[in-house]
This record gives C-alpha cells, sequence and structure tokens, in this order.
C-alpha cells in the first residue's frame, strides 16, 4: 500500500522520508526522521516501530542492532517492511515474507527504497536511481525526485492518495513536515507545497534560534 524512499544527507547529515500511499495520512504512521537517524515502517505498518527505533539509535545503536531488536519485539514481523538509517549513514532493512506483493526494496549508500502492491519490482529501483542521480542538489528535491521517479515507473497498483515529506536537520522538531492527504494528485501536489514552503524554511529556523533578528 505504499512506497517510500529514506536517507541521510550525504552533504548536512540531515534524515528525510518521502513517502506515498493509497492510504489516507501515510506519513503519520510510516515516516519518522529525527537529527540522529531515521527509521521508516510501513505494508501493514506498525507505527510504534517508529518511536522505538528512533530511541535506540539516540542511544547509539547502529542501523542493523536497531532493526533485529524492533523485529525482535514485534510479535507479527513477517507483515512489516521496516528501514534504518543510524548517525553513520548505515543502512538496514527488513522486507517481511508477508510483505503485500509485489514488493520490493532497492538499497545504495545512506539510502533505502522500499514499497509493497507496486505495480513492478522496478518501481524501487527507479526512485533510487532518479535520487542518486540528483547528486549535489538540495536533499529535499532529491527526496521527492525519488517518489516521483517511483509514480512514473508504475508506483502502487491502486492510485495513491496521501503523500509526506519530512526532514530533521540538526533539531529534534523537524525542518520540513508536509503533507497531502485524500488527493488525486497527492505526490504533483507535495511538490507544490514543497515549492511554496521551501523559501520560508529559514525563516521558521531563524525564528526558532534568534526571534530578535527574525523577519516576520
Amino acid at each position: 500500500m505504499t512506497f517510500s524512499i529514506t536517507a541521510r544527507c550525504p552533504e548536512t547529515g540531515a534524515f528525510g522520508v518521502a513517502i506515498s500511499s493509497s492510504s489516507i495520512a501515510v506519513a503519520s504512521r510510516c515516516a519518522w526522521p529525527d537529527p540522529l537517524g531515521v527509521v521508516t515502517s510501513q505494508n501493514l505498518t506498525n507505527p510504534a516501530l517508529g518511536p522505538a527505533g528512533i530511541r535506540l539509535l539516540r542511544q547509539g545503536l547502529g542501523a542493523a542492532g536497531v532493526r533485529d531488536i524492533l523485529l525482535a519485539g514485534d510479535p507479527d514481523p513477517a507483515w512489516r517492511q521496516v528501514a534504518v538509517i543510524d548517525r553513520y549513514g548505515r543502512a538496514a532493512w527488513h522486507s517481511g515474507a508477508r510483505a503485500l506483493p509485489a514488493c520490493s526494496v532497492a538499497e545504495g549508500k545512506g539510502v533505502v527504497a522500499m514499497g509493497n502492491i507496486l505495480a513492478s519490482d522496478r518501481v524501487t529501483a527507479a526512485m533510487l536511481a532518479a535520487y542518486e542521480a540528483g547528486a549535489g542538489a538540495p536533499f529535499a528535491q532529491r527526496l521527492l525526485h525519488g517518489l516521483e521517479a517511483g509514480l512514473a515507473a508504475g508506483g502502487e497498483i491502486a492510485p495513491v492518495r496521501s503523500a509526506g515529506l519530512k526532514i530533521c536537520d540538526g533539531f529534534d522538531w523537524p525542518v520540513v513536515d508536509l503533507r497531502v492527504d485524500w488527493d488525486d494528485a497527492p505526490i504533483a501536489r507535495l511538490r507544490e507545497i514543497w515549492g511554496l514552503f521551501a523559501p520560508q524554511q529559514n525563516d521558521f529556523i531563524h525564528r526558532a534560534r534568534d526571534p530578535a533578528t527574525a523577519d516576520l
């Protein structure tokens, strides 16, 4: 029901997820970036894996260790798809035996694309290729390009209805947290909203860090 791209920016160290689904409000359940790592949990989602994984990443565990602990604590790991990236950019993932077909995962350096109920198993490879081709571009742009490439490669079998973009970069709160819910073209709408938000992103950060000199 979902396809996503989860990554650590090699230039800034930020962590982010771009995600879309035929289900409503996918980003609220599945995408969990943090200043010290990121967890994405999807397929038949267990949202508890996100906060639990972030706590483990903050304790200093690596991606593979976090993944293994999360799966050991979940009574139904065969239904889950999970991606974890740690502060060093190491990635680990799991796609359970009961993940809904067609499902696939593509991994690069500091990035994991994964999906289920896909039009084909080529969707995640297309997402990874688009993300990697954007090396040097702003992180949010690379994530969005990956998501758009997944849709162009067929996306889900069912029409997607929600999408989200979440990024953490040095703060306990996400510097980007954009969602589109129950829309006929949520990825295109997410791109539009990013275009509106991007020129203002640094203003919001400035207001948090130095309100006396911030522009209103």
